[in-house]
């Protein structure tokens, strides 16, 4: 009795050791984000997307990934959009020693809304996404994968600054990511991703916004954090495969 009294110690011991060896670590990164993000009428209600992405760690220095998507968009008027697609990752490692990127397959479906309450413009996203990651071991593609299916909402306003056409818009968005799957223990949450910064059209086809985001994200072990502060610069291009005026859907960008 004695003797398993000491082994119950013990192990509670070295338990509360271990969680207390196990406190929130938050790498802070410096990152640009760029993008081309299209929609491409080819009948009145219907269009191909597509996006391309590149995003740097250390400002340019370091990769993060590049990020590949394409779909089809049901567009019934120009306040509500429906997506089904495709997309492929290439995921540079996080150790700084190895070389080897990783391959994330995923497919997605997505409902947009947009409404206008005076000079203010709101975009409304929900997204799902199923994801394939390629797991990585020492440097090299263990054949494994991890499968997991995340939820995404975002909102973001853009609202005028100025009475002056000239002038851009300001936005302001806020998007939260939560991934559920047998691989997902200690993070439910996934990622927040903050945006503030300006839109600006180019002429009626091309766009672009420009900004600071703050993605925080949380690692699958639970207690690792990143803090990215990125410099975003996304161009849109809204434009139509027979010779009609291009759709006027929002493009919301973002992989």
């Amino acid at each position: 009795m004695k003797t398993n009294f000491i082994r119950i110690l013990i192990f509670l011991l070295s338990s509360n050791a271990f969680g207390q060896a196990q406190e929130k670590e938050i790498n802070q990164q410096l990152q640009t984000w760029v993008s081309i993000n299209t929609v491409a009428k080819f009948a009145d209600h219907w269009g191909l997307i597509g996006d391309f992405h590149i995003r740097r760690n250390d400002f340019v220095s370091d990769p993060s990934f590049y990020f590949i998507r394409g779909g089809i968009s049901y567009i019934p008027n120009s306040n509500i959009s429906l997506n089904l697609g495709y997309a492929h990752m290439w995921l540079a490692p996080s150790n700084p020693d190895w070389s080897t990127f990783s391959d994330e397959n995923r497919i997605y479906q997505q409902a947009q809304l947009n409404t206008k309450f005076g000079n203010v413009s709101i975009l409304q996203r929900l997204r799902n996404e199923q994801r394939w990651q390629e797991k990585i071991v020492n440097d090299r593609s263990s054949g494994d994968w991890r499968f997991t299916n995340r939820i995404r909402y975002l909102m973001s306003f853009t609202f005028r600054i100025s009475d002056k056409k000239s002038w851009p818009q300001m936005v302001l968005s806020d998007e939260i990511l939560l991934h559920f799957g047998e691989e997902v223990v200690y993070n439910t949450f996934d990622q927040n991703r903050f945006f503030i910064g300006i839109r600006k059209n180019i002429n009626p086809k091309w766009s672009y916004d420009f900004g600071y985001m703050n993605v925080y994200q949380q690692k699958y072990s639970g207690y690792q954090y990143d803090m990215n502060h990125t410099i975003r610069l996304f161009f849109y291009l809204n434009t139509s495969i027979r010779k009609k005026a291009p759709s006027e859907i929002e493009n919301s960008g973002d992989e």
